[in-house]
């Protein structure tokens, strides 16, 4: 494609990758998206991957025609050492940049002040709504906010989840139970945004302290949550999940930074240096559950409004979980954005 296709280059929350209009992209989409981060290759050399997952990522994005949405989003997680291109799964970091993205690109007409942007993520079917810095009618990246896992402060980007229960297992605790036994490791398998193994990290002999390069290089500990999460993926409605990129696996322990639960996520395979937008809130979702693992261990507040920060190899994430009937119905936590490039991508 010797006239290259435009995209934008954006970190969203702890992630980075390439937006693009769902209009600009060829039909052979996939193969294209392969070429342009540069896998299947663990450096991605020729390509403007990071090679990392979190810097393998694509949104997608279109104007929409549901009532009460303004775009569709669609994620892909682009594999790096892998000719994969997957769509099992949200991504609520890259979904930060989708409302400037929508902004910039016309999509969505700025306000004076801040834009809400309605989004309705086509992976799971649910709708989130991000409220975007737009004084003067542009789209504002500078500002104070801070989040941990991204160095400095940019313009806060609130992120709202409604009905995000059973998005992709179609039920929050797809086989009905808090707890589930698998190779003598209790497990809650759950979904509120991002289907996720919960389990304590000592089942394994684990403090949860470990740094992530520690938990990478131990062969064994890996082998043994592959193990547990492809028996896990029919329990989940998953299927076989030998080639896909949920469920992410979790390991939780008590709270060391005046947090409610402290965790190590594997995305499946790499041990996370934060924590996924959407995997904090089933992770949160699950230290509710009195009789699951997580529950076990966390500093949990009272009220029907529970602020719950999530601490991560890298920081925290705090969500705030809404309750109503002892159920969670709307989840909201503070993401930041960047554009760093605008222009095209040649293949």
């Amino acid at each position: 494609m010797s006239d290259g296709v435009p995209a934008m280059w954006m970190r969203g929350g702890t992630s980075k990758g390439g937006y693009f209009l769902a209009s600009d992209l060829p039909t052979d989409r996939d193969a294209f998206l392969l070429r342009a981060m540069g896998s299947p290759d663990p450096r991605q050399i020729d390509g403007m991957g990071g090679a990392d997952p979190l810097t393998s990522k694509v949104a997608v994005v279109a104007p929409s025609k549901r009532p009460g949405i303004d775009v569709d989003y669609l994620f892909l997680q682009v594999f790096v050492d892998r000719a994969l291109v997957s769509d099992a799964q949200n991504c609520g970091n890259i979904l930060a940049g989708v409302g400037p993205f929508a902004i910039e690109r016309g999509l969505v007409p700025a306000r004076d002040g801040e834009t809400p942007v309605r989004i309705f993520m086509e992976n799971t079917g649910q709708v989130a709504e991000a409220v975007v810095q737009t004084p003067g009618g542009r789209v504002r990246y500078d500002g104070a906010a801070r989040i941990d896992g991204v160095p400095g402060t940019a313009a806060p980007v609130p992120l709202a989840f409604e009905d995000t229960a059973g998005s992709s297992c179609g039920a929050l605790l797809p086989t009905g139970r808090a707890v589930d036994e698998i190779d003598g490791v209790a497990c809650t398998l759950i979904d509120n945004g991002m289907p996720c193994i919960v389990m304590r990290a000592d089942a394994f002999g684990l403090s949860g302290r470990e740094d992530p390069e520690a938990l990478d290089a131990d062969t064994a500990l890996r082998d043994r949550l592959e193990a547990i999460r492809l028996k896990a993926g029919p329990l989940m409605r998953l299927g076989d999940v030998a080639d896909a990129s949920v469920p992410k696996m979790t390991l939780v322990s008590a709270p060391r930074a005046g947090g409610a639960l402290a965790t190590r996520t594997f995305i499946p395979h790499r041990c996370h240096k934060a924590i996924g937008v959407l995997g904090a809130v089933s992770v949160a979702t699950a230290a509710l559950l009195p009789e699951g693992p997580a529950a076990q261990l966390a500093d949990v507040p009272e009220g029907d409004e529970k602020t719950l920060s999530i601490e991560h190899p890298t920081g925290e994430m705090t969500v705030i979980a809404t309750l109503k009937g002892g159920e969670v119905t709307r989840t909201a936590i503070l993401r930041t954005a960047r554009k760093l490039m605008d222009g095209s991508v040649f293949v």
